[in-house]
């Protein structure tokens, strides 16, 4: 079952079971899959599912500290329920070692020597580690690796 069917079966799901608040963050998932779909005039695979997914939740964290640094706990509660469930919809997350051993075969892998290498470290790990690890801190590991 392709990630956007799994979807669409827990869109159904929460319609049965009365899930208002679940229900509106799936149709708000599917949305932005077919916004992007009718934008770029493809059907997007799991991969692609899993990046429109990503920046869900990355936007959600933004959201989550504005909310913090404006004192509204029930907002923060609302972004961290929403990430929570975005979440489900990825592959398990690596670990913190895992991370680093991905980063260091990927620079061994490449022979890269420094900061200008970034580039290339960072393609090599994104196809073995998108939607499992968090890009940004997989860039400043690489980041402190190469001595930047």
């Amino acid at each position: 079952m392709s990630l956007k069917e799994r979807i669409t079966d827990d869109m159904k799901a929460a319609m049965r079971s009365g899930e208002r608040d679940r229900l509106g963050l799936i149709r708000m998932i599917t949305s932005a899959i077919k916004q992007r779909e009718v934008d770029e005039r493809i059907s997007l695979d799991d991969a692609q599912v899993m990046v429109v997914i990503e920046k869900m939740i990355k936007q959600r964290k933004e959201s989550l500290v504005q909310f913090q640094a404006g004192n509204r706990p029930d907002l923060v509660e609302k972004e961290s329920a929403e990430i929570a469930l975005l979440q489900t919809y990825l592959p398990a997350q690596l670990s913190e070692s895992e991370v680093d051993a991905l980063v260091a075969e990927a620079i061994a892998a490449t022979g890269a020597a420094s900061v200008k290498d970034m580039g290339k470290v960072m393609g090599v790990i994104k196809s073995k580690a998108q939607g499992r690890a968090d890009m940004a801190v997989v860039g400043a590991k690489i980041k402190a690796k190469l001595g930047g």
